[in-house]
């Protein structure tokens, strides 16, 4: 038995078809936009080639090494129950070593490059910087992880797991200002092109 919808639904729906079609009709409406498009960026022989991590994109590694240090060690803190006489919580030696080892040793997926305002970035996990694109292609995986995982190793050996870890209990920008900053950091303006290949 086929029963008749009811004037009020019937009025609903007609509504409902004339806003949309209403909607394709006028200027700047769905129908009128132009279409989102973007491209991969076209890496060059050393982006696509070099083991070392390119030069102008060594401050990205950086930062995106002080992040990871920095939520590896928080995670491992956040799990402690114990506090020290100040009311922290903080990591045994043995601990933050072997943490800050995993956190070189991770898959560091997330990762990649990608064009921004016509220029190649470093992008993932910790380094949004500024007004996102509406559309962008990021190339990840090939040879971005093993990078940042020579690049977060380096950084390690160059500074040692005691200095990072005293870095980490100031604070994230504590940690990054040690790893990146200085006259001869990553994302000092005068750090050499030519400094030790990351």
């Amino acid at each position: 038995m086929l029963t008749e919808p009811a004037p009020q639904t019937m009025r609903l729906s007609l509504a409902l078809i004339l806003l949309l079609l209403g909607v394709w009709g006028i200027p700047g409406g769905l129908g009128d936009r132009a279409p989102l498009t973007a491209t991969a960026p076209q890496l060059d022989d050393e982006e696509k080639y070099s083991a070392h991590m390119p030069a102008h994109l060594r401050c990205d590694a950086c930062r995106a090494v002080a992040y990871q240090m920095w939520q590896h060690l928080a995670k491992a803190e956040g799990k402690l129950h114990t506090r020290d006489s100040e009311g922290r919580q903080e990591l045994s030696e043995s601990v933050y070593t072997d943490v800050l080892d995993r956190s070189c040793s991770q898959t560091w997926e997330g990762y990649g490059v990608r064009e921004v305002n016509q220029m190649k970035r470093l992008t993932g996990p910790g380094l949004s910087k500024g007004p996102e694109p509406n559309i962008s292609v990021m190339i990840t995986g090939g040879p971005w992880p093993t990078r940042l995982s020579t690049t977060c190793l380096h950084y390690l050996g160059e500074f040692g797991e005691d200095k990072i870890y005293e870095a980490h209990q100031q604070g994230r920008g504590a940690l990054e200002a040690l790893l990146c900053g200085g006259p001869q950091g990553a994302c000092s303006e005068e750090a050499p092109a030519t400094k030790t290949e990351l």
